[in-house]
């Protein structure tokens, strides 16, 4: 049987092959993620510990929160304090230090000098440091060091692709006002133009503190032990001489720190590609089931005489799952050398938006190859046990049967029974997944999802003939070849549903993510309408936070009633991450509608105090004069008294403090957006000049009306969609080769059928024509069943989001209608291949095919 499974791989070659390339591509998605986010986890480490053997020990404050105590997203909140520059002068005088120095880092975002347009800022941070020249990694490529006020070094890579030379002068936003400074020099890290895709501005120490807001501290201090002293014994002579309130540690233990951080944050990033990965997978496995059923049906008579020379059930069994093996075997390694090309195509993109990863090579772990196996054959095996209990069920009598026989055998009405059953429970684990908020609701609702597509599958040849019938109606008129295209295409209705389900389940995602999406700008827009009472909002395009003194210029324009700024950033609530807004008490309610049902928003002046939304209130049993549990990293544990309960948390979030408040808490204060109030006396237009012209010196931001602004958000929003949407097409592409080979197996199977339809009269493109028009049928009947499970699935997941603010449905019908006719298109590409081959037949031999 080992031997009979071979010969049967071997004289089914371009079949399989078409199977194995949903595993390949699905396969090469799973290896492609690892490989790349193990090749920026091995780039990272290095480089941070590229920098650790500069020194020996680092100083820095103790951290204010307890690591027993992080909860989910522990490790998101930043703001280490400072600490004083006068203990310099202490390490310095510790025995056995041989060099001591700061550090201080802050947010600096350079000017294009010929666009005026800024400088990155959505994704890598811009950062500004200050230039100690000790360490070895960073380096002076061209030009020297900073040593004046006005001047600065920039990195390699922002140099290079903005054409900035040594000797130029560019313009730099700060926490504070902006700055213009002289380019002295260009700075490389190792082999590397930047750091990971950071812009990097330079200064010398004194000034890179005035500028980042940290006069007289530093962020840490770096040292380095004289000859013959360890780091552990420094850091214990170091620690000595420290306050309360700051620690010594190794440069190691520091760079393990980064390398834990970065290995976490790479988590969240890896798991939501293998989420598509998993997709794809999941298409993949309903063409491998639907390719061996096929397969099956046409060896019947084949199983059917070994049986008759003596093959067992369990023979049989094996050879077909055996085939499943060998597939899945070699289609998973293909997969794992396509995700060796696909993480090296990722790396390439992101390096041209800037992300300049340092030089290790790529990351192909045994970790990789092994799951990547693993899951590839595990896939293929459980998709063809139902083909191959299917076979092994085939009796000796049945080779005198003709295949067609077998394939129409069989009542349809347990198959309905079961995936009424299976939709139940997969809507019932969603529900669940989504409206009981269960700890592992994602997990819950995953399974959910994939039960209800499995369901609807096995119920969807229950409307193929009449779904396929509507369909074709209106076709008719084209003729003979739209026809027996639709025949075709009603005359097997399981194999026609199980070819459209992989096609439904790819597009049934992108229409649920297309409805969310439209939900999502529908409920913003009315948010906005309801509770934004501002007449402009300045905002950045970069998602950056920017200088307060944008604020504080506008408020000085003729006509501006208010400027209010809106500061945001993460604390913790019982050990878990939120976040929390800042503004001004005495004029918020002249730009956002809070609704407050309970307390006064103008006791937010008092220290230590804080509004918050009356759903959280309700939920912890909170009132006025209760003390939420709050956490900051730079002080620790802080309760805060609650002052005010608000109805309308859209634009707030759920805990507003003063920016007084904010100031003690948290070390950067940037601001997020400011919204404007312009006096009913004033002229609008005239007064959105004087605001442009107020903060010309920082070309990041923009004034928008609240038309504009609502656009802008829209805008964000479709992006987010846009890369979905782009990940998701995997599972399509795939699906689309299920289409392909269905329909190159119907030819195999429909030779002789072929060749009486052309003895009769059909001719070669007429015969292409029927293909064609079957491919668009079967694509458009797998498109309707995804749009409807995917507005069934979006509907739900807004209904689930209506307490985070997604509160309008919208179902974006104009955009449902082009996938539809995307569909359609793609099912004329699908039958290309398999048009030909059928048009190709041979008259006589396909009449003698048996």
């Amino acid at each position: 049987m080992f031997r009979a499974s071979l010969r049967s791989l071997r004289a089914r070659k371009l079949r399989l092959l078409l199977t194995g390339l949903s595993i390949v591509l699905g396969i090469g998605f799973v290896a492609g993620t690892y490989v790349l986010t193990d090749t920026m986890n091995a780039a990272f480490s290095d480089l941070f510990s590229s920098f650790a053997l500069d020194v020996d020990v680092i100083v820095r404050s103790d951290s204010a929160f307890d690591p027993e105590l992080a909860g989910p997203g522990a490790g998101t909140e930043t703001g280490r304090e400072t600490i004083p520059e006068t203990l310099l002068e202490q390490v310095q005088a510790v025995p056995g230090v041989a060099v001591a120095y700061g550090d201080v880092a802050g947010y600096a975002q350079m000017v294009d000098p010929v666009t005026e347009e800024v400088i990155g800022g959505f994704g890598p941070p811009t950062l500004g440091v200050n230039w100690s020249g000790q360490s070895t990694v960073a380096q002076i490529r061209d030009g020297q060091a900073p040593v004046a006020p006005d001047e600065v070094a920039i990195d390699a890579f922002t140099a290079d692709r903005y054409e900035i030379a040594v000797g130029d002068r560019i313009t730099i936003l700060f926490q504070g006002p902006p700055g213009e400074f002289t380019v002295v020099g260009i700075v490389g890290f190792g082999e590397v133009d930047n750091l990971a895709g950071a812009t990097a501005a330079a200064f010398e120490t004194e000034t890179a503190q005035q500028l980042l807001g940290k006069v007289d501290v530093f962020d840490a201090i770096n040292v380095v032990a004289e000859e013959g002293i360890t780091a552990a014994r420094l850091t214990a002579d170091v620690q000595a001489a420290l306050p309360d309130g700051v620690e010594a540690l190794t440069a190691a233990t520091v760079a393990d720190e980064q390398t834990d951080a970065l290995q976490e944050g790479l988590g969240f990033f890896r798991t939501a590609l293998l989420v598509f990965a998993a997709v794809a997978l999941f298409v993949g496995a309903f063409i491998i089931f639907n390719t061996f059923s096929i397969v099956v049906a046409q060896r019947t008579r084949e199983l059917a005489l070994l049986r008759a020379l003596g093959g067992t059930r369990r023979q049989i069994l094996f050879s077909v799952v055996l085939e499943a093996v060998i597939v899945g075997f070699v289609a998973s390694a293909i997969g794992v050398l396509a995700g060796i090309g696909i993480a090296v195509g990722l790396q390439g993109l992101l390096k041209a938006f800037g992300i300049d990863l340092p030089s290790t090579g790529i990351q192909l772990q045994t970790r990789t190859v092994v799951v990547s196996l693993l899951v590839g054959v595990l896939v293929t095996v459980v998709a063809s046990i139902v083909p191959a209990r299917h076979a092994a069920s085939v009796s000796p009598i049945q080779a005198l049967r003709e295949p067609e026989t077998l394939a129409r055998a069989g009542r349809l009405r347990r198959r309905a029974v079961v995936g009424i059953v299976v939709v139940v429970l997969g809507l019932s684990f969603l529900a669940f997944g989504l409206f009981a908020r269960p700890a592992d609701a994602a997990a819950i609702v995953g399974l959910g999802a994939a039960l209800t597509f499995v369901g609807v599958a096995a119920l969807s040849p229950l409307a193929a003939r009449p779904v396929i019938g509507g369909i074709a109606a209106p076709l008719r008129r084209f003729g003979v070849s739209a026809r027996l295209g639709r025949e075709n295409a009603m005359r097997n209705p399981r194999r026609t549903a199980a070819t459209a389900s992989a096609l439904m389940i790819g597009l049934g995602l992108v229409a649920m993510v297309a409805v969310l999406g439209a939900s999502l700008k529908a409920s913003v827009t009315a948010a906005l309408e309801q509770t934004l009472k501002a007449d402009y909002t300045l905002t950045t395009t970069s998602f950056l936070p920017f200088s307060p003194d944008v604020a504080e210029r506008t408020r000085s324009v003729a006509g501006v009633q208010a400027s209010v700024a809106i500061r945001q950033s993460a604390f913790r609530v019982d050990g878990r991450t939120s976040f929390i807004t800042a503004t001004d008490p005495a004029t918020v309610e002249a730009v956002a509608s809070l609704e407050v049902s309970q307390g006064l928003v103008s006791r937010l002046v008092e220290p230590d105090t804080v509004m918050v939304f009356a759903d959280l209130a309700e939920e912890h049993g909170w009132s006025l004069g209760s003390q939420v549990p709050a956490a900051f990293a730079t002080v620790g544990d802080r309760p805060l008294e609650i002052v005010g309960i608000y109805d309308e948390n859209r634009l707030v979030g759920d805990y507003v403090v003063s920016l007084d408040t904010y100031e003690g808490y948290f070390t950067e204060q940037l601001d997020s957006f400011v919204l404007v109030k312009v006096s009913p006396d004033a002229d609008l237009g005239q007064v959105q000049r004087g605001i442009e012209a107020a903060i010309a010196t920082y070309p990041n931001i923009d004034v928008q009306d609240q038309a504009a602004f609502r656009e802008q958000q829209a805008g964000f929003i479709n992006q987010l969609l846009a890369l979905v949407t782009a990940l998701l097409m995997m599972a399509i592409v795939i699906a689309l080769f299920g289409i392909v080979n269905t329909l190159g197996l119907s030819i195999y199977e429909r030779t002789r059928e072929l060749g009486l339809l052309r003895a009769v009269g059909l001719s070669r493109r007429q015969t292409k024509r029927m293909i064609r028009w079957e491919a668009v049928m079967i694509a458009v009947f797998g498109a309707l069943l995804g749009l409807v499970v995917g507005i069934v699935f979006g509907w739900a997941l807004q209904l689930a989001l209506e307490e985070e603010g997604v509160s309008e449905l919208a179902i974006p019908g104009g955009q449902l209608v082009i996938y539809l006719v995307f569909a359609g298109l793609a099912g004329v590409l699908a039958a290309i291949g398999p048009a030909r081959r059928a048009s190709k037949l041979s008259v006589l031999d396909s009449i003698a095919y048996e």
